[in-house]
């Protein structure tokens, strides 16, 4: 089994000292440097780049500059994606991200992990847990999110929060660790409860 595919399962893996891992991530790098110094006017280069960088896109979105990622190729971004400044994803697994979901500035998601053993993680070895962000979320500025995290439907993250573990569906969270301050139901579910349209 090669590097990258224990690194696709969830496997322990050599992140450091593998060719093809190194040769992919430094494509990666040079693409988004590429993204990252286009005119901010020329909004029709920067999305064919990330159309060729990510591995799904469904309908609009932006990712505003600077944007950073390891591989690209594990980032699906659904419709009505929006990122601002500063956006970073180590995506050494999959980071799926819903329909209408509103990053702010400075956030990051992060699915690579290493042994709490120091000479394992001496020795570049290190693990992916796939990060899944739900429809309709609002994520607030500085965010950290970790591996192995979903976040449910129709949920606001709190700046500066640092999530480490799920968030269910409609809540707001906030916090170091992030935890539930509120649970609500959205007025669009209120509708469709009653059977009116919105």
């Amino acid at each position: 089994m090669t590097e990258k595919e224990k690194m696709l399962k969830g496997l322990i893996y050599d992140a450091n000292n593998d060719a093809q891992l190194i040769a992919e991530r430094t494509a990666c790098k040079e693409m988004c440097f590429d993204y990252n110094n286009f005119r901010p006017k020329d909004a029709e280069g920067r999305r064919k780049i990330i159309m060729q960088l990510l591995g799904s896109v469904k309908g609009n979105f932006l990712i505003e500059q600077p944007f950073i990622c390891d591989y690209g190729y594990n980032i699906h971004i659904g419709e009505n994606f929006y990122a601002n400044h500063n956006l970073v994803i180590l995506d050494e697994a999959p980071v799926i991200f819903g329909d209408n979901v509103f990053v702010a500035p400075n956030c990051g998601f992060y699915t690579a992990g290493h042994p709490i053993n120091a000479a394992e993680r001496n020795k570049g070895l290190e693990y992916a847990r796939p990060i899944t962000v739900g429809n309709d979320v609002w994520i607030g500025a500085n965010v950290c999110v970790l591996p192995g995290v979903t976040i449910g439907d129709d949920c606001v993250i709190g700046a500066g929060s640092v999530v480490v573990k799920d968030i269910p569906p409609h809540s707001v969270a906030v916090g170091n660790p992030c935890k539930v301050i509120k649970k609500y139901v959205s007025i669009t579910t209120q509708n469709q409860k009653h059977g009116y349209k919105n």
